[in-house]
């Protein structure tokens, strides 16, 4: 017998490449986050911070991380959401993918813009303003406090993706049937993958501005590059190489970093306040090493380790009530509802077993 298909032997080699590919992107990624931290925490340096001191300030490694970990956490759902999008465009509709693509460039072009235009409103009311400062902080810290939200967040992100692939649905029903015109479906294609983006480009430039107004533009720009770049790699493993990426373990990762961030941000605000005087300083009477006012911005004052406390609490009572309300109380549920039809089943059964006696 001879071979069936000649070019199966030259098809296998490239196919065990492309596996082998899939199976290392993300163990790529995550080497490089590793290294980069390390590389970061080997830089950092510095004595005790004071809080009252205005020249006390996070490490220039520790802002770029921040900046680079927020853009990777709204990239990675960026990413998710678009390969929900796009999924079942194969075959026939594999071209359907086009219009989508160039929604999400024309998204990247708005959010550079919006950017810009940040910017030029915190320049036009004075970007020196130690009260502008803590009025973006406490703007950023709110949104971000939602997106931590894990109850909100899982309510928000199952409705978020069921919009969209209802309205993709809807798309591809309508040029189906020929009820819309071609030049009306690569219009809503386009529209569904600028709205994918856009979103997330959008609360990446509301969080940044803090940041930006606080260390300067470029350092700022150091980590969205950064987190750019981490984020076309896990890009194009998903739509190139088809790689089954364990996303749930790197939103719960990513998750966990964005928390961090989230007592950072925290930390610097209530510094900020503190500069401004909306709030005093309370000191704590011990001193805390450097390295945790500049990677984390906890200072030896009452006020920033209690804010910080706080919005750990929030974050960690919201998922508590996320685990309650979508596991464990339907779970007890199905538990009380069991329980109860056994019970029903035995009483049915006992008269009748007593009416088989008596026969």
């Amino acid at each position: 017998m001879t071979q069936s298909a000649p070019d199966s032997p030259a098809a296998a080699p490239a196919q065990s490449r492309r596996a082998l590919a899939r199976r290392l992107a993300p163990w790529g990624v995550a080497v490089a986050a590793l290294a980069l931290l390390v590389g970061l925490t080997w830089s950092s340096s510095g004595g005790t911070p004071d809080p009252t001191d205005t020249s006390n300030q996070l490490s220039h490694g520790a802002v770029v991380l921040d900046s680079a970990i927020l853009v990777l956490r709204e990239g990675l759902e960026c990413i998710l959401v678009l390969a929900a999008v796009t999924a079942s465009f194969r075959g026939a509709t594999s071209g359907y993918r086009k219009p989508v693509a160039l929604g999400g460039v024309v998204a990247l072009a708005a959010s550079v813009a919006t950017w810009f235009v940040a910017v030029a409103i915190t320049t036009a009311v004075g970007p020196g303003s130690l009260d502008l400062q803590a009025a973006t902080g406490l703007l950023a810290i709110a949104v971000l406090l939602v997106v931590m939200n894990w109850f909100f967040h899982k309510v928000y992100w199952t409705g978020w993706i069921s919009h969209h692939h209802q309205r993709r649905k809807q798309i591809v029903a309508d040029a189906a049937t020929g009820t819309t015109t071609l030049q009306k479906t690569v219009l809503g294609l386009a529209l569904l993958g600028f709205t994918s983006v856009y979103r997330e480009g959008f609360e990446i430039v509301l969080f940044l501005q803090n940041l930006r107004l606080r260390y300067g533009a470029g350092v700022v720009l150091e980590g969205v590059a950064l987190g750019l770049a981490c984020t076309a790699v896990l890009g194009f493993a998903t739509f190139k190489l088809h790689a089954k990426l364990p996303y749930k373990r790197m939103l719960v990762a990513t998750g966990v970093l964005l928390g961090v961030v989230l007592l950072v941000m925290v930390g610097e605000q209530v510094f900020e306040m503190q500069q401004a005087g909306w709030i005093g300083t309370s000191s704590i009477g011990v001193g805390f090493p450097g390295w945790m006012g500049m990677w984390f911005s906890i200072f030896p004052n009452w006020e920033t380790i209690g804010a910080q406390l706080v919005a750990a609490v929030l974050v960690v009572g919201s998922y508590v009530m996320a685990e309650q309300m979508k596991v464990k109380r339907p779970r007890r549920q199905r538990q009380r509802q069991a329980a109860a039809a056994t019970a029903a089943g035995v009483t049915g059964a006992t008269p009748h077993a007593a009416a088989s006696n008596a026969g």
